[in-house]
């Protein structure tokens, strides 16, 4: 018991010098309280414009996994209910046209209930399973999509195929095409098709039938990729039919009229998008008259600039509706007149929601702060429903007029117990001179129970993507407050390759992955040293993943301003990497053409030709499930520091992918993350 104390004194130190004596009604988060909290998603709003539906979702740190329920609540923010609670996971709500209920997804198939949760009953039976269910305007036709062998034309295929696999005792695979693998799953024979069920027939119609393309498409996909015109005539869907997946961006959008559906043949299907680069998100106008849909234009390239395009579905004309727009448009949605569309995207450290206006094409700011996600607008069009979230509030659903200015007025608090006992400070933001002069925005966020007469570690932490941004988010692995909670001032800066600062900022990482996205880095390490006092440069830490983790090595090999470094799930020999990833569109792209091709680039930005200066502590945290960046990645990794003599440990977690999503597994990476840095952590007069 006392060697458990001392070290647990010991691993409390950091926060104990910084807060010591300290009385507070409130205390600093923990792990525990992250995985406490309920997690919100999935909303959705009713046709009449009365009723709210979302998933929420419960962690259990001793079971070591969540739970989703069901809830609704009016769109004023009265009367919270839940709607389904049980032991199972309940998921994908959607609301039945005339108020006669929801369809959800359980254990597979597709259930729906009365509003109150009565009469309970499955909709589906399908063997291969339905889920993404969308509904028809009338509600006789559900489309949805499941996994099936391309070659299968009946159910009854499908289960003989899955049990002469089960049967079998050899359990072996012959490849004959890449992308065999995705992320964390080997994609094996089947695909995901796109169905059409009659709902009073109880028919079922793979309407993509033989084919080897997915429906949704596996990769750069959205949140909506398939819906139902208006007029019931036609389904719009997004797929991606390359030949090499692994090498394509190239999501199309496609028309299906259903007068053309065959249940014993695939139904023919037209393709309206143009871009080589990736289509995606296809949305009807109300009066049915256009397509909405968000595309890129460069093939090959998965973080151009994603425009806003208008299909004519009467003269089969395209425009795009965002020119000179230099922000990639995310989610959206229509106004109930179909004279305008409300998008959000990213925005610098936020992800705000923006109008367009269809007769005069102006854009137009409506919410910048924050970040926001636009699902619903009233039917009346005054009001626009969206989630919300900040880096001192995990996701809740709020509401705000249509033209924007007044105060959004949030309607779900499914947090306010546990949150009324935790002290979180807002971020802060400032901008540093980067590589040529280049602006660069950083996030800074004080610890709880700040004192600016204090010095304070550094945590510097590093995004990945690489062509993503920190923002003002409640992250549930990366979680900025997390970090401050133990005591750090955390910086979070947002260099050369980041999103929500026009095109070309975005484009420069490309190429130059170790060049000017390491000096706006290092700059904006010294800039903050510099200005904040209450910063001690005695004690700087920096910590990373994917793309992050890659910047962590490359740091590694040049730099030993920091104590101590943590690399999350980060490349180390682009090479090798080239030759176990699957989306090789990306490494394409990066580096310039492939390692036979352009070996002298893989070589120039890769920590592993660098190896020879490493000396900082490193911590590396991989899993074992990780397809993006493979295993052999970490272990390349730290075979080279243990061989190098350079102090490094290796946690490893064999049933995880590219991020860590078991609540006890989480727990065990803050803590030996939090372990690591602390070990490190230069304390004077101990």
């Amino acid at each position: 018991m006392k060697k458990f104390l001392l070290i647990a004194a010991i691993f409390l130190l950091p926060a104990m010098l910084i807060y010591p004596q300290q009385q507070h009604s409130k205390r600093a988060l923990t792990v525990e309280d992250l995985w406490a909290m309920k997690r919100l998603s999935a909303p959705v709003l009713s046709p009449d414009g009365k009723t709210i539906a979302f998933v929420l979702t419960s962690y259990s740190m001793e079971e070591n996994k969540g739970n989703a329920d069901i809830w609704l609540v009016n769109s004023d923010g009265t009367n919270l209910r839940v709607l389904k609670n049980s032991d199972k996971n309940e998921t994908e709500p959607q609301f039945l046209p005339g108020q006669k209920g929801i369809l959800y997804s359980l254990g597979g198939q597709l259930h729906q209930c009365n509003l109150d949760g009565s009469d309970d009953k499955a909709v589906t039976d399908i063997y291969s399973g339905a889920s993404g269910a969308i509904i028809s305007g009338d509600g006789n036709k559900i489309a949805f999509v499941s996994s099936v062998y391309p070659e299968c034309t009946s159910q009854e295929c499908n289960k003989q195929k899955d049990e002469e696999k089960e049967k079998s005792k050899v359990k072996a695979t012959l490849f004959t095409e890449l992308m065999y693998r995705h992320w964390d799953n080997w994609r094996g024979e089947k695909r995901g098709h796109l169905f059409l069920m009659d709902k009073d027939k109880k028919e079922y119609t793979d309407l993509t039938l033989n084919s080897k393309a997915d429906v949704p498409p596996i990769a750069l996909g959205s949140t909506n990729d398939y819906s139902f015109s208006p007029d019931r005539q036609e389904i719009a869907f997004t797929m991606n039919e390359s030949e090499t997946l692994a090498v394509s961006t190239n999501n199309d959008i496609f028309i299906i009229k259903l007068k053309d559906v065959n249940s014993s043949a695939r139904t023919p299907y037209t393709k309206i998008s143009v871009s080589k680069g990736n289509d995606n998100n296809p949305v009807y106008s109300p009066d049915g008259n256009y397509i909405a849909y968000c595309s890129m234009e460069r093939a090959g390239f998965e973080a151009d600039r994603q425009r806003l395009m208008l299909y004519d579905r009467k003269t089969g004309q395209t425009k795009e509706m965002t020119k000179g727009f230099d922000r990639s448009v995310g989610d959206l949605t229509w106004s109930p007149d179909s004279k305008a569309i409300y998008f959000d995207c990213a925005n610098e450290v936020y992800n705000s929601i923006y109008r367009l206006d269809l007769t005069t094409g102006k854009i137009s700011l409506l919410l910048k702060d924050h970040i926001n996600n636009i699902f619903g607008v009233s039917p009346d069009g005054t009001t626009i429903y969206f989630s919300q979230m900040r880096t001192n509030l995990p996701t809740e659903i709020f509401s705000m007029s249509v033209n924007g200015g007044s105060e959004p007025k949030q309607l779900t608090s499914s947090n306010t117990e546990l949150l009324s006992q935790i002290e979180m400070n807002p971020i802060e933001t400032f901008w540093s001179k980067g590589a040529g002069n280049a602006k660069v925005e950083s996030i800074l966020l004080k610890p709880p129970f700040f004192d600016p007469n204090k010095k304070y570690p550094l945590m510097f932490l590093i995004h990945g993507g690489p062509q993503g941004h920190w923002e003002d988010d409640f992250h549930y692995r990366w979680n900025l407050q997390m970090f401050a909670a133990q005591g750090y001032v955390v910086v979070a800066p947002n260099p050369r390759g980041s999103t929500g600062y026009g095109q070309k900022f975005t484009d420069e990482i490309s190429g130059d992955w170790g060049g000017k996205p390491y000096v706006d880095l290092m700059k904006a390490c010294d800039y903050v040293i510099s200005k904040y006092n209450f910063i001690d440069p005695k004690n700087t830490f920096a910590a990373g993943a994917s793309y992050g983790g890659y910047m962590i090595n490359w740091l590694e090999g040049h730099t030993d301003r920091f104590n101590a470094l943590v690399c999350h799930d980060g490349v180390f020999n682009l090479e090798s990497m080239y030759g176990t990833t699957e989306e090789l569109w990306f490494p394409e792209w990066e580096n310039k053409g492939k390692p036979w091709t352009n070996r002298s680039l893989y070589r120039k930005f890769s920590p592993h030709q660098y190896v020879e200066n490493f000396k900082t502590p490193m911590l590396i945290v991989h899993g074992g499930m990780d397809f993006r960046v493979p295993e052999e990645q970490a272990f390349q990794a730290f075979t080279s520091l243990q061989r190098k003599g350079v102090e490094s440990r290796f946690l490893y977690f064999p049933e995880e992918s590219h991020f860590v999503t078991r609540p006890q597994n989480a727990r065990l990476w803050w803590n030996t993350i939090f372990d690591w840095f602390n070990k490190h952590y230069k304390r004077q007069g101990i």
